[in-house]
């Protein structure tokens, strides 16, 4: 698996998912396109939902695009699959790294292929190409985003790799973005075992670095990094209310792209964002901040489902339905309100 120039399809992470309660396995497809055969490697993983019945998920795979007949493509891995998975395997997710460009993934066949109720992986991405010298990128960048990189420097912030005593503290710092942008992060655990994986993992790893930007020994903002062979992959991000004119964040993304560029890396994930500048959109400011270092912004297909038992898939959709309307909607509305009340 550690082929795979995608992160998520690596033998890392699924060691890494292993620890947080899902079980991976590698398989190997063989399938036939113009007289030609390919052979496709697929990290699955599987997690029990319920006494009887399990999901099984693909994350950003397959890599190959076989650009024509995609929804075909993914029933037959389906049906390859289907033996080899769990009993009571509710449905085959496949959260697709392709471009969103050309013929949808979808199909007719058994298993028929639909889109999920939501995305698992963010289907669009700004992409910060770091090929050319570091000149030429800070030239290729809006003028806002050069201005305060330029401004952090000069005003002082520092950025430092951190080990792992600075994680305690840049957890409370991701519980204060939290709560401030109303976004779910995962327990601290979570993120120890991330970095202890790395270490631990006995195959290919990513280097994983922890960025802390500083200025004057109050701590600003802090962000996990991967390196990954050609790509570089802004994970997670945290930042305080604390001396937020000091564009601590802007410091931190451009010495994680100095460091890509030292590692060899090709490319600068910044993982997530709106496919398009839509002010009403509630990440909207993220956009903006995103797309101030590079306008390629990637959009992907997204998640697709397989379904084995299409009944039973059909109430997992919505239930899968109303959590997410519950965690988008309805909690952001009660913080909201809850912040209004304390003002």
């Amino acid at each position: 698996m550690d082929g795979s120039d995608e992160l998520l399809q690596s033998g890392f992470w699924g060691r890494f998912k292993q620890e947080q309660g899902w079980r991976p396995a590698a398989f190997l497809v063989t399938v036939e396109k113009d007289g030609s055969s390919a052979n496709i490697t697929l990290l699955v993983l599987t997690r029990r939902l319920a006494r009887f019945f399990t999901i099984a998920y693909v994350p950003f795979g397959p890599c190959w695009d076989p650009q024509s007949g995609r929804g075909d493509f993914l029933s037959l891995i389906a049906r390859r699959l289907r033996r080899a998975l769990p009993r009571g395997t509710l449905f085959l997710r496949f959260d697709l790294p392709w471009l969103k460009e050309g013929e949808e993934p979808s199909s007719r066949r058994r298993p028929r292929i639909s889109k999920a109720a939501s995305d698992m992986q963010p289907a669009s991405t700004v992409i910060v190409d770091i090929a050319p010298p570091l000149e030429e990128i800070l030239k290729s960048m809006k003028n806002k985003t050069r201005y305060n990189i330029g401004l952090a420097e000069r005003k002082g912030v520092v950025v430092r790799i951190g080990t792992d005593e600075d994680l305690d503290q840049w957890y409370a710092l991701y519980e204060e973005t939290s709560r401030r942008d109303r976004i779910g992060i995962h327990s601290l655990s979570y993120y120890r075992g991330l970095f202890r994986t790395a270490r631990e993992n006995p195959g290919s790893s990513p280097a994983l670095r922890l960025l802390i930007a500083e200025h004057q020994g109050d701590l600003l903002a802090g962000n996990i990094v991967a390196f990954w062979k050609e790509r570089a992959i802004y994970l997670y991000g945290a930042s305080s209310g604390l001396k937020r004119n000091l564009m601590p964040t802007y410091a931190l993304q451009w010495e994680a792209i100095r460091l890509a560029k030292e590692a060899g890396c090709l490319g600068y994930d910044l993982y997530g964002v709106p496919p398009r500048p839509d002010p009403g959109h509630p990440m909207f400011g993220l956009y903006q901040f995103k797309t101030g270092f590079s306008e390629n912004v990637i959009e992907r297909w997204g998640t697709w489902d397989a379904p084995y038992h299409p009944i039973l898939c059909a109430g997992y959709d919505g239930a899968e339905g109303l959590r997410m309307f519950y965690f988008r909607v309805l909690r952001k509305r009660r913080r909201a309100q809850t912040r209004g009340n304390d003002s």
